[in-house]
């Protein structure tokens, strides 16, 4: 897995071929258990890396399209899986918790949820305050410059621009870490509120 910009948080990719991004996924490491979110298949490096970055306590999953390999890394691990609440009747993994606007994974991880997108009730996680790490509504297929799902997948534009203006308003954000594409390190409040201004005059 590959170190990101805090001592605590790795990340693992895929190359997606069709749409020529990166998927990623995110592993938060904390001494009481630590925290996937939208994991990908492991290497057996990779498994072997987290492994020995101590015990897997939850898989979060921001929405059904981003199932991908977490089944299998939780019966191999143990870990319990939580998933978006606007999901619960149709979601394609059995979830320990659902999770909704406000909810706290464990303490400093928050529930955002967002409208709009292909999937109802997509998360967004705000960790410490200062980290946005993001599944499929918000990516960046070029390095930093975020940007929307295309519109013709979206349930409704209009709301997935008001979600977007919502993440705009987080004044503390440094860093997005988004599930497709190059995350954004450095000014992130920023480049959400160029986003927000984007799909503000293209609606």
């Amino acid at each position: 897995m590959k170190s990101l910009h805090r001592p605590d948080l790795f990340a693992w990719s895929a190359f997606d071929a069709e749409r020529n991004v990166d998927f990623n996924s995110v592993a938060w490491i904390r001494p009481e258990g630590n925290v996937l979110i939208d994991p990908l298949p492991l290497s057996e490096h990779d498994w072997q890396h987290l492994q020995s970055l101590g015990k897997t306590a939850w898989i979060v999953i921001t929405n059904s399209d981003h199932i991908r390999a977490s089944r299998e890394i939780a019966e191999r691990t143990g870990a319990q899986i939580a998933g978006p609440i606007a999901e619960k009747l149709s979601f394609g993994v059995t979830c320990d918790r659902w999770l909704t606007e406000g909810d706290e994974i464990a303490p400093g991880l928050r529930v955002m949820e967002l409208h709009g997108s292909k999937t109802p009730g997509e998360l967004a996680l705000l960790l410490d305050q200062t980290i946005l790490i993001t599944g499929d509504l918000v990516r960046a297929h070029q390095a930093d410059q975020l940007m929307l799902l295309p519109t013709p997948k979206l349930q409704d534009p209009q709301a997935a621009c008001q979600s977007v203006q919502r993440l705009a308003l987080l004044s503390e954000i440094e860093t997005v870490l988004v599930g497709d594409g190059w995350s954004i390190f450095r000014q992130g409040h920023q480049s959400l509120q160029t986003l927000s201004m984007v799909v503000s005059l293209s609606g």
